[in-house]
């Protein structure tokens, strides 16, 4: 069997594994009482992770360079970072909720590679002039996973929204120094409706509503408080990354094209990108923001990453298009 042929075995293998977790994690959430569920999306976690590290070493070896040049070896990238940084929270919170949200978003990337992009864009191809440094491992790699843990920290923002169901929720304790703080009640208009208080690992739960709306239940509280718990520490590791990225491009820019930054569209969502996720760092250390708010510019920033690592790209403008829609 030649390389070829084996990553084109391995991308396909990729997704029917991710695709079993996901079903596999989606069960341990509806029938948390199975304790051989969990482990057992952990391990196919695993296994598709490898499974996409050994199509990534199978393309280096075919193809000469490091596999991060295209469209599709970026995909493959970034689903191997999304299982990388699943894996790595698993261990960190021993919590299984990540799973049941990251591996569907994995398991769709590799789909969209591997079932959706033309065969022209799944060949390798030899590296144009302004592509052959070293930059390219250092900057997009680094980008790359950068955006793998942004996306899985703002998608666990978004299910803390959907938990909640777009209620008021106080915490106290999931921000870098509230761990002490009591939680409080919040009035809202004339009439104050509060759940007790959750204790639930990083922090305490509030939930503060008006008496007209429905009242959630403690064990949507206790899964609210930890999605916010995780999602918040997630991207206080992907904003380092994608700062290191931004900085790193601009470097390899400079040596390239003889400017640091050229107002390019990528740059600019790039940019754009990192002031949102900025700014909900801001308020939550320094505002002391909880909950809803945060979890909304989270939210934001979800869909900003997709727009600068795909939109731009296949609308096929400025320096870094893949240029498959014009």
């Amino acid at each position: 069997m030649d390389l070829v042929t084996l990553q084109g075995n391995l991308d396909n293998a990729a997704f029917l594994v991710l695709f079993t977790t996901m079903l596999v994690y989606w069960s341990s959430v509806a029938f948390p009482g199975r304790s051989l569920l969990p482990g057992l999306g952990t391990a196919g976690t695993a296994i598709a992770n490898l499974t996409i590290a050994a199509l990534l070493a199978a393309r280096w070896l075919s193809a000469g360079y490091f596999p991060i040049s295209n469209l599709y070896e970026s995909l493959f990238f970034l689903a191997w970072g999304v299982t990388a940084i699943h894996l790595l929270v698993e261990v960190w919170s021993r919590s299984r909720l990540v799973g049941a949200f990251a591996t569907p978003l994995a398991m769709g990337i590799t789909a969209f590679a591997a079932l959706t992009l033309p065969p022209e864009m799944r060949a390798s191809a030899p590296l144009v002039p302004a592509l052959k440094s070293n930059w390219l491992m250092m900057h997009v790699s680094v980008m790359m996973l950068s955006y793998a843990t942004l996306l899985v920290g703002s998608l666990l923002a978004i299910a803390f929204l959907i938990v909640t169901r777009g209620q008021a929720v106080e915490l106290r304790g999931s921000s870098f120094g509230t761990g002490s703080e009591r939680a409080s009640f919040r009035r809202i208009g004339t009439v104050t409706s509060a759940q007790p208080a959750i204790e639930s690992g990083g922090g305490t739960a509030v939930l503060t509503v008006a008496t007209e709306q429905p009242v959630l239940s403690p064990q949507r509280l206790s899964l609210a408080d930890t999605l916010d718990n995780i999602s918040y520490r997630i991207i206080g590791l992907g904003f380092p990354l994608l700062t290191i990225g931004i900085i790193a491009g601009a470097v390899w820019a400079n040596e390239a094209w003889g400017t640091y930054w050229s107002w390019d569209p990528k740059e600019t969502w790039a940019l754009i990108t990192w002031l949102v996720f900025a700014a909900y760092l801001h308020a939550r250390i320094t505002r002391g923001w909880q909950g809803r708010r945060p979890a909304i510019l989270a939210g934001a920033g979800f869909v900003v990453v997709w727009v600068c690592y795909l939109g731009v790209n296949l609308l096929g403008s400025g320096l870094h298009s893949y240029g498959w829609f014009l």
